[in-house]
Order: structure tokens, then sequence, then C-alpha cells
């Protein structure tokens, strides 16, 4: 699918969007390893500053569980203390993206992206003071 995402139109696209937000979401952990192998991550991050509120907050939801998969792996000391994830999904501009949605209109969107921050920002990111 993501090789498929490269080259496809903006509707084809939406709906790849939508099946990798799907999976990533319900993923296992080894799951989330895999589609991290495969570049699932940069689709999910083109799609945060869509106009369709659903299909960003999917693809958070997706994002999130990379994250808290990476933070596991962190944790168990396989990465060298360091969140994989974080890093790549920071490589495709999606750590940005992420923090520009903590002032999004929607609110469902801005908390999911405050929550984000706060779990797995880091000190290069912060919460803007009056957040949501």
């Amino acid at each position: 699918m993501v090789n498929l995402y490269k080259n496809a139109e903006s509707d084809t696209k939406k709906e790849i969007a939508w099946a990798l937000s799907n999976a990533a979401s319900r993923a296992t952990n080894e799951q989330i390893k895999y589609l991290g192998s495969l570049n699932y991550i940069k689709p999910l991050c083109d799609f945060l500053v869509c106009p369709d509120p659903i299909l960003v907050t999917a693809c958070l939801e997706g994002l999130e569980n990379f994250l808290r998969v990476g933070e596991a792996e962190k944790s168990s000391g396989n990465t060298r203390y360091a969140n994989l994830y974080t890093q790549m999904i920071d490589d495709v501009g999606g750590l940005e993206k992420i923090k520009n949605l903590q002032s999004h209109d929607d609110k469902k969107i801005c908390e999911k992206a405050v929550k984000i921050i706060k779990s797995f920002g880091g000190s290069e990111l912060s919460v803007p003071s009056g957040g949501c």
C-alpha cells in the first residue's frame, strides 16, 4: 500500500491513509514494528494536514500506537534509550505537524495532539499554554 500511495491520485491516497491508520490503530506491538519497517509512518503524517478531521484523528491514533510501542521498546532497553518512532515521525515532518495540531479548531484533535506531545514529545516539543 505504501508503494501505491507514493504515486496515487488524491482520492486514492485518502483511502490508503484510512487503511494504514486502521491497521496501525489496531495492531499488536509486533505488527507495529513490522508496519514501521514498511514505512507506514510517512503517509500517516502526510494526512495530519488534511481537512477531514476524522481522518486526522485516525492518523493521530495510528501514530500514537507507533509511539507507544517505541516507548515500550525504549523501556525494555531494545533501542538504546531512544524511541525510534519519535525519530521516524520527526524525519518526515510529523512532529511539527502534531505540534501545530495542538491549536486545531477541533477539540478532539487538539486534545489528542496535546496528549501525544505530553506523552512522547520529549524536550523538543512543548505544549502551548492555554491548551485546547
